[in-house]
């Protein structure tokens, strides 16, 4: 007989405290609420967290490390420049897609959140506008893209058109759905390519 996995407490942690702030705002809830959503002690939560703000960056990190690799495995294909940034805006769409909670809570609480935990984390959150940045830079080296357009400008309109997207879904001003989600990657990209092309 096997046994069963061990429960990874840390995780069902994890998964809870998106719940809750997804639902209620992380400024609104309490280590409580969490501890509630994922039927553990009180206490277990401050086991492995030493605050809701470390819960908040830790979901916040992890998730994106995930897009920072993403996108270096992209930019390291030999895919046209376009298509790279098709591939980049395709993955956090899917993200959404797939997990809108979470999306929601690293939009909302972490990316937008000028005076204070988008503070915190400028530097990780820059870290992924340097890598679209290079493919940009690329690809105006190789001639596929106008030189004249500031690569940075041109990644913070591009990054900016997939936030606002999931930011209409995220408040229902934007029809959702699977084919919403696939025409929001080809929009994206062309509408921010289409300014750049040589």
């Amino acid at each position: 007989m096997t046994k069963a996995a061990p429960v990874d407490k840390r995780r069902i942690i994890l998964d809870a405290a998106v719940r809750v702030f997804a639902r209620d705002g992380f400024h609104k809830c309490r280590v409580s609420d969490i501890a509630d959503e994922a039927g553990v002690a009180y206490g277990l939560v401050y086991h492995y967290f030493k605050s809701k703000d470390q819960v908040l960056d830790t979901l916040f990190l992890e998730r994106w490390e995930v897009l920072l690799e993403a996108i270096r495995h992209t930019d390291a294909t030999d895919l046209p420049a376009e298509e790279k940034l098709h591939a980049i805006a395709g993955f956090i769409i899917d993200s959404y897609r797939h997990d809108p909670d979470l999306m929601k809570v690293i939009i909302v609480e972490v990316t937008r959140a000028a005076n204070s935990f988008g503070a915190v984390h400028i530097r990780k959150i820059d870290e992924a506008y340097a890598l679209i940045r290079g493919v940009v830079e690329k690809a105006q080296q190789r001639g596929e893209f106008r030189s004249e357009i500031p690569a940075e400008f041109a990644v913070m309109s591009f990054y900016g058109a997939i936030e606002q997207v999931l930011t209409g879904w995220i408040f229902g001003l934007l029809d959702e759905g699977e084919d919403a989600y696939d025409s929001a990657k080809a929009h994206i990209v062309q509408t921010i390519c289409g300014g750049l092309a040589a």
